[in-house]
């Protein structure tokens, strides 16, 4: 039996802090976690930034509500759910990723939460719980389930390292460069190739 699991943003969907900075023109906000390894540091980077500018979740909402899945994404996901089950794991937060879950079919989406105050000011964010990529693959693996998972970058590389194959899809030269174990897809037709090739393998 095998489970598939997906990073979210850059693999189906857009990166949503980039296109927050856009519509915003604040390119502080362009960080992501292609450019930093540390994720709790980016966030209380990304909370700095927005606290310095006035910006709170409905601003950033309004701005999700914009973007679509990347093209071609959704067949590959219905693609690979007519062949096993899917669960997206990201480290994005619950409150950003619902208008986008809606385009994508509602697959299994385990991710993290924000908290605001009634003004709509984001006064903190709450992690599911530490390395929680990485702890899912295992768990799922703990369950007897043979794990393939495909993420972007760096925030996904220990969940491609736990899982029993890992497949970076569109990743930036620095990730490619550091970790040139796994197999790399710059399009859904590769990256259908990968999966099958994994679970034959």
């Amino acid at each position: 039996m095998h489970v598939a699991c997906l990073d979210l943003e850059g693999v189906l969907v857009p990166e949503i802090w980039i296109n927050v900075a856009e519509r915003t023109g604040i390119e502080a906000l362009r960080r992501t976690t292609r450019d930093e390894p540390d994720y709790d540091r980016l966030m209380r980077y990304r909370l700095g930034i927005l606290e310095e500018h006035g910006l709170g979740l409905p601003d950033l909402q309004a701005v999700i509500a914009t973007l679509s899945p990347f093209e071609g994404s959704r067949e590959f996901l219905d693609w690979l759910r007519e062949r096993t089950q899917v669960v997206i794991l990201s480290d994005t937060f619950a409150e950003f990723a619902a208008p986008l879950m809606r385009q994508l079919g509602w697959p299994t989406l385990f991710c993290h939460r924000l908290e605001s105050d009634a003004s709509g000011r984001i006064t903190a964010y709450r992690l599911r719980m530490p390395d929680q990529k990485r702890a899912a693959v295992e768990a799922f693996q703990g369950l007897r389930f043979r794990v393939v998972a495909a993420g972007d970058s760096y925030n996904d590389v220990a969940m491609l390292q736990q899982a029993d194959a890992g497949i970076l899809y569109r990743p930036p030269e620095n990730v490619v460069r550091e970790f040139p174990q796994f197999p790399v897809a710059h399009d859904y037709a590769t990256l259908r190739r990968l999966f099958e090739e994994a679970w034959r393998a």
